[in-house]
């Protein structure tokens, strides 16, 4: 079980640390979770963001369950993408290889043996997973000093509000921040991706002297301040959106998660009906989130787009929008939640589906003069 301290205390200032006030200029792109799906499909949108000259403009960058793989290695990466006239010349090196190299391993089923059977809890075995095959010894404090914050997203089972790690704080409204925090990397990601009920929790030992002095917070005392156990990021907030909504005025969300559809066998003994509840409550948080969003859109209360992998290509309404047949694309929508094994074409389709839809999305609603795009990232489309 790690055990997390923090480095100089840092005074933010009660806007920063609680969200309040109004939007200011900026952008902020919200990565939604979905084990290994989302993962890669947000890589597509990385690259069609990065050639647009948006990737370079991002001025937070939140990331829930595995969307966090992505964002947090992108903010590792930062410093080495070799931007020039605004375009990472190095994204595809520096972040598309790793991770596409990365999901051709399973470590769900793995992590879960290893935590079962081995001294340390399954969360422990992912970590070192993440660590393993992408992190190494990094810790939050290996990320970019500003702009982008990347703010990986995890939710505290104690309080059921959202635990938030960065590099400048680890926060939960109820119970304070710790400035500077020193928690590695691969620690941060799997809380964030600590899927319930096998993944999860994340147990992380604190030291109560790291936390800055309270400001309020009702729950600023032990246990709280002595440990922390978190879930998934989605369970408070699967697009991401908590973080970033309050702050800047233009919001991109990229909602990789999957359509509930009808069952009408869901099963009655307890794991069946577990993981179908599980369903159904993560599609009703991110329907509602989502009409957070659209709504703030219409309203014009900010500025932005969404998209979706169930997104339909037809519906954004561009003759030069890449060809992606809605049969095709709703087959990558279904794709499991897991972190396992991807093929290599199931890979590609996927990021060339959300490169394409990125690209719909960034040209109908954010900027109509984007040029169109020459292709796919590969050949073999979606």
């Amino acid at each position: 079980m790690p055990i997390i301290q923090g480095g100089q205390h840092v005074a933010l200032s009660p806007v920063d640390a609680a969200g309040s006030g109004q939007p200011r200029p900026g952008v902020a792109l919200c990565l939604s979770g979905g084990g290994y799906r989302a993962m890669i499909f947000h890589l597509g949108v990385l690259w069609r963001l990065n050639e647009l000259g948006y990737l370079v403009r991002l001025d937070r960058i939140s990331s829930v369950s595995g969307s966090s793989i992505t964002a947090a290695l992108l903010g590792l990466r930062w410093a080495e993408l070799d931007f020039a006239d605004g375009v990472a010349q190095a994204l595809e090196a520096q972040l598309v290889a790793p991770i596409r190299a990365f999901a051709r391993e399973t470590v769900d089923v793995g992590s879960v043996l290893k935590g079962v059977f081995l001294p340390g809890s399954i969360n422990d075995k992912l970590a070192d997973a993440y660590r393993r095959h992408l992190f190494a010894d990094a810790t939050l404090q290996d990320l970019p000093d500003d702009p982008p914050r990347v703010v990986i997203n995890a939710t505290n089972v104690q309080t059921g509000a959202l635990w938030r790690f960065s590099r400048p704080a680890m926060r939960d409204d109820l119970v304070g921040e710790v400035c500077r925090p020193t928690v590695p990397l691969a620690v941060a990601v799997a809380a964030s991706s600590a899927f319930p009920p096998l993944l999860s929790p994340a147990r992380l030992a604190l030291d109560p002297t790291a936390f800055s002095p309270p400001a309020g917070e009702p729950l600023h005392r032990p246990p709280f301040t002595d440990e922390v156990y978190l879930t998934d990021g989605g369970v408070y907030d699967n697009l991401g959106l908590e973080t970033a909504w309050r702050r800047y005025e233009t919001i991109l969300v990229s909602d990789a998660g999957p359509a509930l559809g009808a069952e009408p066998d869901p099963g009655i003994d307890w794991a069946s009906h577990a993981r179908r509840v599980l369903d159904m409550t993560d599609s009703q948080v991110r329907a509602l989130r989502k009409r957070q969003v659209i709504a703030g859109f219409l309203c014009g209360d900010r500025m932005g787009a969404y998209w979706s992998v169930r997104s339909k290509i037809g519906n954004y309404g561009l003759a030069s929008a890449l060809p992606c047949p809605a049969a095709r694309t709703a087959e990558l929508a279904q794709l499991p939640t897991r972190l396992a094994a991807m093929p290599d074409d199931l890979q590609e389709r996927l990021i060339n589906w959300g490169y394409a839809v990125c690209d719909a999305a960034m040209r109908r609603w954010v900027d109509h003069t984007l040029p169109p795009p020459a292709g796919f990232p590969y050949q073999r489309g979606v």
